[in-house]
């Protein structure tokens, strides 16, 4: 059995801040995550996507955040369990928690943080014909290494962040870049928006608005897409890769089954410390929602942030917490 202060189940970036947090409070950390490998979603869906509004960097690349994530928490010692899903959770007579995994750990703690992302997730598909044939043969839901599309040419479909992000920086790897949207304005950030048109403009990119994907076709390996324009024509467009970018479908797991609060997917949780309705219970970052929600890394930073004072308390109930400043580590926290 391991026994640790707090029990993070998620190892992306917001479960990994929380263990800084958590540190500074003399408050030790074991994180447990159904990936192989740590950093969540970054790591697994986007390791060379840029992020754009991480405090103190104008741009960053997910995986370097979470490598400097992983040196930032390393003083503090965290314990891992990689590549397994919890299960369950066995309340202990002292309040405390039992939390079992698939592969039979077992992780004794005062305190349980849910910051599990979006859940077990996988990618929303577009109902197209011929999409699963060609499913790793041109076909490909997230773009793990930019320079395998390196001088190929390349379809991608969406208009939220994602979508506009990588037709951004795909536009200096690829040798033509399609972004096809069945809109004409985009849900993601603005100034991505912004590129996207100047991009368009400059003949860097193809930009076709008011669009919706038909089909995929080839011979062993995707070789058309076909699309209906705005102008209700069917245009076919030679390619080499099709990413449609529509976004996660979020799933709890065995999670959503522990009494939670659920609405859609996401754990309902008090804005004052980001509890739960089950005490000692936590939720932080994508995997919560409250009134005004935003799905920013920041926001799950700052979600951690305050969970930890109000867990401090569990952990340690005979000190009171006197928490000043972060300057250094080791600060003493009571």
């Amino acid at each position: 059995m391991i026994n640790t202060d707090i029990c993070i189940i998620g190892a992306g970036p917001v479960g990994l801040f929380s263990v800084f947090e958590a540190g500074l409070l003399k408050m030790r950390c074991h994180l447990i995550d159904t990936l192989p490998q740590v950093g969540g979603q970054l790591s697994e869906i986007y390791p060379h996507k840029p992020i754009y509004d991480i405090p103190g960097y104008p741009d960053i690349k997910a995986q370097e955040l979470v490598d400097r994530l992983m040196e930032q928490i390393a003083p503090f010692d965290p314990g891992f369990t990689l590549g397994e899903r919890v299960e369950t959770l066995v309340t202990q007579d002292d309040g405390s928690y039992l939390v079992g995994t698939n592969d039979g750990t077992i992780v004794h703690a005062k305190v349980v943080v849910i910051a599990g992302g979006l859940g077990c997730f996988e990618p929303r598909k577009p109902e197209i014909e011929g999409l699963l044939d060609f499913e790793g043969k041109g076909v490909e839901y997230m773009v793990k290494n930019p320079e395998h599309f390196r001088d190929k040419k390349v379809i991608l479909a969406g208009g939220g962040d994602s979508a506009l992000d990588w037709t951004i920086f795909l536009s200096d790897i690829a040798e033509q870049v399609t972004l096809i949207h069945r809109g004409d304005t985009f849900r993601g950030a603005p100034d991505s928006a912004e590129k996207v048109h100047e991009l368009a403009n400059k003949g860097k990119i193809n930009l076709v608005l008011q669009s919706n994907l038909l089909s995929v076709s080839g011979n062993g390996h995707l070789k058309k897409v076909s699309y209906l324009g705005r102008d209700k024509v069917t245009v076919s467009q030679e390619t080499d890769y099709l990413i449609p970018l529509f976004g996660l479908s979020p799933k709890l797991g065995p999670i959503g089954n522990w009494g939670l609060n659920i609405d859609k997917s996401a754990i309902e949780v008090n804005t004052f410390d980001y509890s739960t309705n089950i005490e000692r219970i936590y939720a932080i970052g994508d995997i919560n929602t409250y009134p005004g929600k935003l799905k920013l890394i920041l926001c799950g930073f700052h979600e951690a942030a305050l969970m930890v004072q109000s867990a401090f308390k569990h952990v340690y109930p005979d000190q009171k917490l006197s928490f000043k400043y972060t300057t250094v580590y080791g600060v003493n926290a009571f």
